[in-house]
């Protein structure tokens, strides 16, 4: 029973998580795509990324919110988690620029505040990823 809570909690937060980045860029969505255009490393793909990760965000969301597609979600969720925290140290050690593309109050946070931030979400992602893969066995 604890178990199932848990993993219940955790996606509850991704899905929050996930609902709340999507609707900021996709509100300001101009800005969001100009600051992915100045990336020094996405700049070729920022009108493809500006559209697809907001709506894989709430794709994400929506797959865990079922019970049947929510081992799955956890899966995807710690993967896009993992390649934006990737992204962000990359971002910081190899790019003389850095813009922020992040919306809400996240926008807000140090480039390693958000990186500790995201590397938070990945630890719980990767729980509640091996709690759910324990209650299916």
């Amino acid at each position: 029973m604890l178990t199932k809570r848990l993993i219940e909690f955790i996606s509850a937060l991704l899905v929050f998580l996930f609902i709340y980045t999507s609707i900021s860029k996709l509100l300001d969505y101009s800005l969001f795509n100009r600051q992915l255009s100045q990336s020094p490393f996405i700049t070729q793909y920022a009108n493809i990324i500006s559209w697809v990760l907001p709506l894989g965000e709430l794709a994400i969301a929506g797959l865990l919110l079922a019970n049947k597609t929510r081992l799955f979600g956890l899966y995807c969720a710690f993967f896009l988690l993992s390649l934006f925290t990737f992204y962000l140290t990359a971002m910081l050690r190899y790019s003389p620029y850095i813009p922020c593309s992040c919306g809400g109050v996240l926008q807000h946070l140090s480039w390693q505040a958000h990186i500790i931030f995201n590397s938070a979400f990945v630890i719980l992602t990767t729980i509640g990823v091996l709690l759910q893969v324990k209650k299916s066995q």
